[in-house]
């Protein structure tokens, strides 16, 4: 008997302001949310399990988190969330209590979906905008995934492993990616990287795994690669991920599709009723 798809969707880089309260002067970023919860509200295929990968909000407020959590209160789905750099530790853990974080330290977990496993790792260093993965989080990630031999992983962070090309923000992704390659060239049944922090949607390998980077609901890093800008950002149009995993040899198969937001054209159909392409 084939085993059925699961879908994870992941969205990242919310940075919801106090109501009322554009980010950077420009974006209204609770607006941008509210599509995005619609968007995946009305989704043909329902996700499993919809991973937030990361500044979920500003500036670290507490009314930003209070703002945060109304603006997710209308998603039909459920979520896991992992911080960002403009994260607050304590001030995540309470926003959602719910989520099954690690009782202290870094806000680390592992939620079975079906027959994969999801594993998020809190890839922040409170008051610092690079991402580093503290001993005690290499050891829980090593001895998570050496829980089985059997079962997929998807691993998620905020700081990605590798270079973007985008000079400001490389400056700022994981600084110990050595280390964490070598865990996952330990345990194979990691499927993917998937992270946040640059707000484009951008495809590499890491330690021989595919490895992806979520755009943003509301912004995007500028595409600058060559330092000619100051770090600056873009209001291009906004998506989300959908990494789908299929059962198949070994540990399966992923595919990750970008999802704009909006309402489009369509769908039309390639075929009239009698078979002939229109």
């Amino acid at each position: 008997m084939s085993i059925r798809p699961i879908i994870i969707a992941q969205i990242s880089d919310l940075h919801v302001k106090p109501a009322g309260t554009l980010a950077y002067g420009k974006v209204d970023t609770a607006a941008a949310l509210a599509r995005c919860v619609a968007e995946l509200n009305r989704l043909e295929s329902p996700p499993d399990l919809v991973v937030i990968s990361g500044d979920l909000v500003d500036t670290a407020l507490r009314e930003e988190y209070d703002h945060l959590v109304r603006l997710l209160a209308p998603l039909a789905l459920p979520f896991a969330t992992i911080p960002g750099n403009h994260d607050d530790r304590a001030l995540l853990r309470a926003a959602f209590p719910d989520q099954a974080y690690a009782p202290t330290g870094a806000l680390n977990m592992v939620q079975a979906v079906g027959e994969i496993d999801i594993v998020l790792i809190d890839s922040t260093i409170p008051g610092a905008a690079h991402g580093e993965l503290d001993a005690a989080t290499l050891a829980w990630l090593d001895a998570t995934l050496a829980a089985s031999t059997t079962r997929p992983a998807l691993l998620f962070l905020h700081h990605p492993p590798f270079v973007t090309g985008i000079a400001h923000m490389d400056a700022q992704n994981l600084r110990n990616a050595a280390d964490l390659a070598t865990i996952l060239r330990r345990h194979p049944r990691v499927r993917l990287v998937a992270a946040g922090h640059v707000h484009r949607a951008t495809l590499a390998t890491f330690a021989g795994i595919a490895a992806t980077i979520c755009p943003a609901p509301s912004h995007a890093v500028a595409l600058d690669l060559e330092a000619r800008l100051p770090p600056s950002l873009r209001v291009e149009p906004p998506a989300f991920h959908l990494h789908v995993w299929f059962s198949g040899e070994e540990y399966g198969n992923v595919v990750t599709h970008h999802v704009p937001i909006g309402d489009f054209d369509g769908p039309h159909p390639f075929f009239a009723r009698n078979g002939k392409l229109l």
